[in-house]
């Protein structure tokens, strides 16, 4: 009974317990960061394959002809 009623006085718990909740809110902003720079770098990827493959030199990041 000593054993169990030392546990519940203990503190060290919350600490871990602290840790965990930073551990988790870190891993979810990384991996909503993950995502979003996956999307970005995967439209550019498209973009890029546009271009090779025919597409217009104003898609493309050429300067548009001056008009005259």
């Amino acid at each position: 009974m000593k054993k169990f009623i030392k546990l519940l006085k203990d503190k060290s718990g919350a600490s871990a317990a602290e840790y965990a909740l930073i551990l988790a809110i870190v891993g979810s902003a990384i991996a909503i960061a993950a995502l979003g720079l996956g999307n970005a770098v995967g439209n550019r990827m498209n973009a890029a394959a546009s271009c090779i493959t025919g597409g217009t030199a104003t898609d493309c990041g050429a300067p548009a002809a001056p008009a005259s």
